[in-house]
C-alpha cells in the first residue's frame, strides 16, 4: 500500500514563532523517522506529507495515497484534532486513528464525559464554566480539579489546579478562561491512583494492550499530572506496569477503559486515562484517541515495551486494524 504520513512537526513551529507550551502536543523529527521505518518494515510504501495546510496543497495538486497514517493534532480551534481526518473523508482516503467525529468530540473534555456519563460508566461529577459568570453555578463539594476543556500534554494542569474554596474557584477558572481562550472542566478532585491503558484495535476486537500506574515523585507537582510534571517525566514521575490478575482496582480500571473505548468508538489505538476515588473506584479521566507514538517517551510505546512488544510490532497492530476495517472502502475519488 502506498501510505501518506500526515504530522505536526515541532521544530518547523517553533521555527515559526510558536512558544514551546502551544507546541507541546507536536511530534519530533525522530518521531516521525520511527514511524515511517516501522510502516516500511510492514512492506509498505510511504509518502510524508505533512500538516494540514500542506495536506490541502498535495491534495489539490491531485496527489491521493490508500491510506494516511495521521497524527496531526492541529494548532486552532476546539476542533482541531478533526480537520485532517475531515478533510481525508471529504476525498474518500481513509486513515489511520479516529475518525473527525470522535476527535472532534473527545477533545472536548467535558463532551466526552457527558458521553460516558450517560453510558452509565464512572466518571467524576463535573461542570463546565465557560464564562466568567458560569463559576457561580458551580455545585459541586469541594476540593474540586479544574482544566482547560481541550488541550491536552497537562497544558494548564499544575498543582493550583485541586481546589480547596470558592476563592480558588474562581481565581483559577478566570486565568484558565483568559489564558486559553476555552471553556474549563471543572470536577469532583479523585485522590486515588492514576492509572493510563492502552488499547489497541476497533469496536468488539479492541483489547487491552496493559496499563501503566502513574506516580508522582517527591520532587514533582504533586496532585496533579501536570504540564510539568509530563515535561520532566524521567526526574518527576514513576510508571510501572500493573496487572489485573494480581490486583482488582487495576481489573476494574481496565474493564471501564475497554467499555469507555468501544462507547466512544474508538479506532486502532490509543489511551484511556483513569483515576481512582478516595475508596479506591476507578473512574474516567479522558481518552487519547491520538497517542503519541515516540518509541521511547510516549506512554502507548512505553506500554507496548513493558509488555513485550516491539515499537514495529506496536505500529503493525494499529496499521492491520485500519487495514482490516477499511477494506470496504469506496475507491478514491480521480484528482
Amino acid at each position: 500500500m502506498k501510505i501518506g504520513l500526515t504530522f505536526d512537526l515541532r521544530s518547523e513551529y517553533l521555527a515559526m514563532g510558536y512558544d514551546r507550551e502551544t507546541t507541546a502536543e507536536f511530534d519530533r523529527e525522530d518521531t516521525i523517522d520511527a514511524i515511517e521505518t516501522a510502516i516500511r518494515d510492514c512492506g509498505h510504501q510511504t509518502v510524508r506529507i505533512g500538516h494540514l495546510r500542506q495536506l490541502v496543497s498535495r491534495l489539490a495538486d491531485g496527489q491521493r495515497w490508500d491510506l494516511v497514517f495521521n497524527i496531526c493534532e492541529g494548532l486552532h480551534g476546539i476542533g482541531r484534532e478533526a480537520q485532517v481526518p475531515a478533510l481525508l473523508e471529504g476525498y474518500q482516503i481513509p486513515c489511520v486513528f479516529a475518525d473527525s467525529l470522535m476527535m472532534a468530540v473527545c477533545l472536548h473534555k467535558g463532551l466526552t464525559k457527558t458521553l460516558i456519563d450517560r453510558a452509565g460508566l464512572a466518571t467524576a461529577p463535573f461542570h463546565v464554566v465557560a464564562t466568567a459568570a458560569d463559576i457561580d453555578h458551580v455545585q459541586l463539594p469541594f476540593p474540586l480539579f479544574a482544566k482547560p476543556v481541550a488541550e491536552g500534554t497537562g497544558k494548564g494542569v499544575s498543582s493550583a489546579s485541586v481546589i480547596r474554596s470558592a476563592t480558588e474557584l474562581r481565581t483559577v477558572c478566570t486565568d484558565l478562561l483568559q489564558r486559553f481562550r476555552q471553556p474549563v472542566l471543572v470536577e469532583t478532585f479523585l485522590p486515588g491512583r492514576e492509572f493510563t491503558v492502552g488499547i489497541l484495535g476497533t469496536g468488539e476486537d479492541a483489547t487491552v494492550l496493559g496499563t501503566l500506574e502513574v506516580k508522582l515523585l517527591s520532587n514533582a507537582e504533586q496532585d496533579a499530572y501536570s504540564y510539568v510534571n509530563k515535561e520532566h517525566y524521567a526526574e518527576m514521575v514513576s510508571y510501572t506496569l500493573v496487572h489485573p490478575q494480581q490486583d482488582a482496582e487495576v481489573a476494574a480500571t481496565e474493564s471501564l477503559a475497554l467499555a469507555a473505548w468501544r462507547e466512544l468508538q474508538g479506532r486502532d489505538g490509543g489511551r484511556i486515562d483513569i483515576r481512582s476515588d478516595h475508596n479506591g473506584r476507578p473512574a474516567f479521566i479522558e481518552v487519547n484517541p491520538l497517542a503519541g507514538l515516540h518509541p521511547v517517551h510516549s506512554d502507548l510505546p512505553m506500554i507496548a515495551t513493558k509488555v513485550g512488544l516491539s515499537y514495529q510490532e506496536l505500529i503493525r497492530r494499529i496499521l492491520d486494524s485500519a487495514i482490516r476495517r477499511t477494506k470496504d472502502t469506496p475507491p478514491i475519488l480521480p484528482g
